[in-house]
């Protein structure tokens, strides 16, 4: 298990950014997947992206592909999730969350995968 601590929520306009970070730390952080949930009101939560701690692995749910992208910085246990071009569906509270990885098979982005959560971070869109 890692522990986990996101932020940089906010209310933004329609076509804004935001980019939020995730700090991780944990004796096991080399050995994970980081990765991105949100939850909308009165919906469950989603898949947004994830990627491994070290190597090139990554994934992210096709529909957000050209707004949102994932980063991490290792030297600050942080990774990233840039949101642009920001529409009023986007408004969620957005979590980062921790996989334990899987020898010789792909990120997946099944909920009961991860065993790490943030407290979440909320993003408002307005239009």
């Amino acid at each position: 298990q890692v522990q986990l601590v996101e932020s940089g929520g906010g209310l933004v306009q329609a076509g804004g950014s935001l980019r939020l970070p995730c700090a991780a730390s944990g004796r096991t952080l080399s050995n994970y997947a980081i990765g991105w949930f949100r939850q909308a009101p009165g919906k469950e939560r989603e898949f947004v992206a994830a990627l491994k701690w070290s190597g090139s692995n990554s994934d992210f749910e096709d529909s957000l592909k050209g707004r949102f992208t994932i980063s991490r910085h290792n030297a600050k246990n942080t990774v990233y999730l840039q949101m642009n071009d920001l529409k009023p569906e986007d408004t969620a509270v957005y979590y980062c969350a921790g996989q334990p990885s899987r020898v010789g098979l792909p990120i997946s982005r099944f909920e009961n995968w991860f065993d790490s959560w943030g407290q979440g971070t909320q993003v408002t869109v307005s239009s």
